[in-house]
């Protein structure tokens, strides 16, 4: 695999294959935390477990509720059709699903659910509670599952979207392998993420605020500081536009582009299965 050299500091803990000579991409740090790939997964479950409860309002605080900006804009991109099998991939508390089915059903009611899946059972309880709330019930199949082995059978889903999940995947490159397995020839996969600004100035003004704002909200409004500071951590160890193209290609992605949201502090990918 050819990726963009990443620099050996701590807000860069990728190791790949053009330094270990395998095909894998992994996230080998917890934040700037070094710990061995299992330990990575296990510390990021109990991260969201922990802040489940609060996961909803603690994205509106976040981002000044500019979040609810990025998540129409992806989904009127991924334009989600009715007939079309959906998976939505670390989408436990339904924010992404919820969105699609509105808009699929705005013209015709759909005869499939929407699956999401989630390797956090807590999250999943969120969204299952969200969704009656609002009355969608019975829309959508929830399922427990990593995005490094997707417990779906190949030439599954015409559309796979992830939104905030693949910056918490530890395996990038098995993850965006499992995803084309699923995904039926011609079909589309959608990625929004957090991402990097290209003006130094203005990223590092983005920093001062994630380090110092993101843990004293985490501490104040979801009673847990260690996780948020993760969250600002894992943003900045994420590859960045350029990297992920990279790495989408290399999984075997056709016709991979992206598009800068707020200067780039999220950003949108996306690829097709040939």
């Amino acid at each position: 695999m050819v990726n963009r050299p990443q620099k050996k500091t701590e807000k860069s803990k990728l190791n790949n294959a053009s330094e270990n000579g395998q095909t894998e991409t992994t996230q080998s740090g917890f934040g700037y935390q070094k710990t061995a790939p299992e330990m990575r997964t296990k510390l990021v479950r109990e991260v969201f477990e922990s802040v489940a409860p609060k996961y909803d309002v603690m994205n509106d605080v976040m981002s000044l509720g500019i979040h609810r900006l990025w998540k129409r804009d992806f989904v009127n991109g991924v334009a989600p059709k009715a007939d079309e099998a959906i998976l939505d991939l670390a989408g436990g508390t339904g924010d992404i699903a919820f969105l699609m089915q509105n808009a699929r059903s705005r013209f015709t009611e759909p005869d499939n659910k929407i699956t999401i899946c989630d390797i956090n059972p807590a999250m999943l309880n969120v969204g299952k509670q969200r969704a009656m709330d609002k009355g969608l019930h019975g829309k959508f199949d929830w399922v427990e599952g990593n995005a490094e082995e997707l417990p779906f059978d190949d030439n599954s889903f015409d559309v796979v979207t992830i939104a905030f999940g693949l910056r918490n995947v530890t395996r990038l490159s098995k993850a965006l392998s499992d995803i084309l397995r699923v995904l039926k020839p011609g079909g589309r996969f959608y990625c929004l993420e957090f991402s990097h600004i290209p003006v130094p100035l203005l990223q590092k003004a983005y920093d001062r605020y994630s380090f110092g704002f993101l843990p004293w909200a985490g501490e104040k409004i979801a009673g847990d500081r260690a996780a948020y500071q993760y969250l600002a951590e894992s943003i900045r160890a994420f590859p960045d536009q350029a990297a992920l193209v990279k790495l989408m290609q290399n999984a075997g992605f056709n016709a991979v582009a992206y598009r800068n949201l707020s200067i780039g502090i999220a950003a949108i990918h996306h690829g097709f299965k040939g």
